[in-house]
């Protein structure tokens, strides 16, 4: 079955050198053409040789391990996804058919020697399009690491057709839960907004929104262990399943950030791809779309801190089962 991997190209750097030249690269300069290595074996003594200096077993086995992953666990026909240097796009790509490796060095436009052979789409995804799951998989610290969420890559990326086929059941679980967050009113919704940002790690979290008024709805402060800190608008609306959010709409949100601050437009329905664009438009505060399965994503994993009385409001149980 073909597999989905994540290519981190020093953090988006070289993110574009690899998609115009039609390859993923990966570092380890110090250790030279890898062609005649054959296994993971293989690779211990020439590391320990190329990085005298990493004598601990755990260091060696995880670099091992990402060289590993990026020369023989990837195949030709898998799916590889580098995110830009901003992290908001995603480009994809399929690994050419073996011999995909190759060894470069010295290319002025990426330090990257190691080398696969990729056929990028032009087309990249954007992070805040996939599901809350996929986005954590993707805060993964490794430079090459599997993504487990292969299905919805695979539909993403327009290879739908290459994903197991399963025995889909006509219960919708996502309709489901959307289904009872709309039996609340336009201030409890905004209600357990707040509730949900204070789940997040938000400090200070409050409704401050009157309904029907366009603006924001509830702000909160995001402290990041003292290292940064982050303010954020929210605005939180109601919207039958199946309506798509224009990107004008989200631009009403962005004139009422202050300077310094971030948006969030946090939906049970979903977006237009144009609203997206004006979301991260250069120049203007960010804006992070949350659609009505992300929703149910973040509430999935965060139910036990949402208080119990909406819990017991919207009828459902950890997991997000119907009661």
């Amino acid at each position: 079955m073909t597999k989905v991997w994540c290519v981190r190209a020093d953090g988006g750097r070289y993110a574009k050198a690899c998609v115009d030249s039609g390859f993923t690269g990966i570092g380890w300069g110090q250790i030279g053409d890898l062609s005649a290595a054959s296994s993971r074996d293989d690779l211990y003594p020439i590391y320990r040789a190329a990085y005298p200096q990493d004598t601990s077993n755990i260091v060696i086995g995880q670099q091992v391990g990402q060289l590993a992953r990026f020369l023989f666990d990837m195949k030709a026909g898998d799916t590889v996804i580098t995110p830009d240097a901003d992290g908001e796009q995603l480009w994809h790509g399929v690994v050419d058919p073996d011999p995909s490796y190759f060894y470069q060095p010295n290319d002025p436009n990426c330090r990257y020697g190691h080398r696969r052979r990729v056929t990028w789409s032009r087309q990249p995804l954007v992070r805040s399009g996939l599901s809350v799951p996929l986005q954590n998989t993707l805060q993964s610290s490794l430079t090459v690491f599997g993504v487990s969420q292969v299905d919805e890559v695979l539909h993403l990326t327009g290879r739908g057709g290459l994903a197991p086929v399963t025995h889909k059941s006509a219960y919708d679980p996502y309709s489901a839960v959307l289904e009872r967050i709309l039996t609340l009113d336009d201030k409890e919704f905004e209600i357990l907004v707040g509730h949900l940002l204070t789940a997040l790690g938000f400090d200070g979290s409050e409704v401050v929104g009157k309904v029907g008024d366009g603006g924001v709805d509830a702000m909160g402060e995001l402290n990041i262990a003292g290292l940064a800190k982050i303010k954020i608008y929210v605005q939180a609306k109601r919207y039958k399943v199946g309506t798509k959010i224009s990107a004008s709409t989200v631009r009403q949100l962005r004139q009422a950030i202050p300077f310094g601050g971030q948006g969030a437009f946090i939906t049970t329905a979903s977006f237009q791809g144009t609203a997206f664009d004006v979301a991260l438009e250069a120049g203007f505060p960010r804006i992070g779309l949350v659609n009505g399965n992300q929703l149910v994503d973040l509430l999935v994993e965060h139910w036990t801190d949402i208080p119990t009385d909406f819990q017991e409001r919207l009828g459902l149980k950890p997991g997000l089962v119907l009661s």
